[in-house]
């Protein structure tokens, strides 16, 4: 991966931290994009493994869920919300066909940025959330607030250094005029005392424990070993981190770098100036509250920089995500389709502009009638196909070496990932990250590359789950157009 260093990039993604999350917002996405349902499957099933509760239970009752509720819940019903939101939002993006050139993530929001650049799993990710919970909980008596200032990260610390207290930190810097401080219950009472007297606003914040504070050292070497065993995948995006303050790098071990998250500040401020610098003028913040988009436009003021939110509610009453997508899709920064190759897939003899004018007006209808259409529907009992197996190899076959050569590319060049990891045995969805839909999509560009006939009734995604198995299907069906051709 290049580290980028000129201004070559121009859309990022931001992933909130403590407070990015917005019930009202969430539950209108919920009700129009399919991905919300999805990506909160996976998640109930692992919150259902660890706590014996659905996280959807907690959020889609019979009122719009406020973040104090979640607060006065269970300590990780906030945490798992923030970044299932974050996540939902992202996979909207992404299947509208908005493709950001780095991620970056506001505390909480650099696990979420991590799992949607592919490094883990969405099911891993719930697990490195619940785990920085619980690592905390086990910390005897570290109970603490955030509290937030309205100065900048100078004088806070000069704030922080009269009460000469090492438990007390500076946790994020958000802007000029707001920093947050972190540390316990009592020496934060006197921050907001001394604060009041040099009339410096202070406002808590809205979370379960203290973060980014040295009070935390003691949890740092458990949960660096906890998330050090899960397996970490290779970035399909760059992730730029405000804690570290430079990009992730390939051979970064993210358990330890994780971990430090604990005791590290968040340089919020700086790192959208980088970015800004690095030539990003949309900023879009993937989950709730539109916390992050207004820092942008504080942080940015007077440019050309644009910062737009996604899971917060407008001034119609509305969901800010819509009007989002149309600046987006006006400014040529999402596929009209809704998602790549989606034309190809349903309506590859009609034109493009048409295809595109009918899914801007229809999309979401369809959307919402196939997601509601598979929450009810039930397979026909069928016998299992054969699987697949590689063609005997014939003097007209092709050259199977060549193919999986090209495919690798195809697959690399789509995802982003290095050639090297389309290994003949990985796991595409298990390993790698790759999603049924985007498995489709990539077999309909490879099928099309190839020239390959439309795929019979009886074809199952599930039967080509690895790289050899996509290379064994395009070699057999090349073979039977050969075998039909000298018949």
């Amino acid at each position: 991966m290049t580290v980028h260093t000129s201004t070559d990039l121009r859309t990022t993604f931001l992933f909130p931290g403590q407070g990015g999350f917005d019930g009202a917002a969430l539950r209108l996405a919920k009700e129009k994009y399919p991905q919300v349902r999805q990506v909160f499957e996976r998640i109930d099933a692992e919150t259902m493994n660890l706590f014996s509760r659905r996280i959807t239970d907690v959020l889609f009752g019979d009122h719009d869920t406020d973040l104090q509720e979640l607060l006065n819940d269970d300590a990780w019903a906030s945490q798992v919300a923030i970044y299932a939101a974050g996540l939902a939002s992202y996979e909207i993006l992404d299947a509208q066909g908005v493709r950001p050139d780095v991620l970056a993530g506001h505390s909480l929001g650099e696990i979420t940025a991590l799992v949607a650049a592919g490094a883990f799993s969405v099911e891993d990710g719930v697990r490195i959330v619940a785990q920085r919970v619980a690592v905390i909980q086990r910390q005897n008596g570290i109970e603490g607030r955030m509290v937030a200032l309205s100065a900048g990260a100078d004088r806070a610390r000069r704030l922080l250094d009269l009460l000469d207290d090492p438990m007390l930190a500076v946790a994020t810097e958000n802007h000029d005029e707001q920093t947050v401080v972190s540390g316990p219950g009592e020496a934060l009472d006197r921050v907001i005392a001394i604060a009041g007297q040099l009339g410096i606003g202070a406002i808590e914040i809205d979370t379960p424990f203290p973060f980014h504070t040295p009070a935390l050292a003691p949890a740092v070497p458990e949960f660096a070993s906890y998330v050090g065993k899960l397996d970490q995948h290779p970035l399909r995006h760059l992730v730029y981190s405000p804690i570290l303050q430079r990009y992730y790098e390939p051979d970064d071990a993210l358990a330890d770098r994780l971990a430090e998250h604990f005791v590290t500040p968040v340089r919020f401020a700086a790192a959208v100036r980088h970015l800004q610098a690095a030539g990003v003028t949309t900023f879009v913040e993937a989950g709730g509250r539109a916390a992050l988009s207004k820092l942008v436009v504080r942080l940015t003021k007077g440019s050309d920089v644009r910062a737009l939110s996604s899971f917060s509610i407008d001034a119609d009453g509305g969901l800010a995500l819509d009007a989002t997508l149309r600046i987006l899709r006006d400014a040529g920064l999402a596929d009209a389709t809704g998602a790549p190759g989606l034309a190809e897939l349903l309506a590859p003899t009609v034109p493009t502009d048409v295809f595109e004018a009918y899914w801007s007006e229809h999309g979401d209808e369809v959307l919402r009638r196939i997601a509601d259409d598979l929450g009810s529907f039930t397979p026909r009992p069928a016998a299992a196909p054969a699987a697949p197996s590689a063609p005997a190899p014939s003097a007209g076959a092709p050259d199977r070496a060549e193919i999986h050569a090209e495919l690798r590319t195809l697959y690399a060049e789509a995802l982003e990932y290095p050639e090297e990891v389309f290994e003949d045995g990985v796991q595409l969805e298990a390993e790698l990250g790759v999603d049924s839909v985007k498995q489709v999509e990539l077999l309909a560009r490879a099928s099309k590359q190839y020239g390959l006939p439309t795929r019979e009734a009886g074809f199952r995604l599930e039967n080509y789950n690895t790289m050899d198995k996509i290379v064994d299907f395009v070699v057999s069906e090349l073979s039977g157009r050969e075998a039909v051709a000298a018949g």
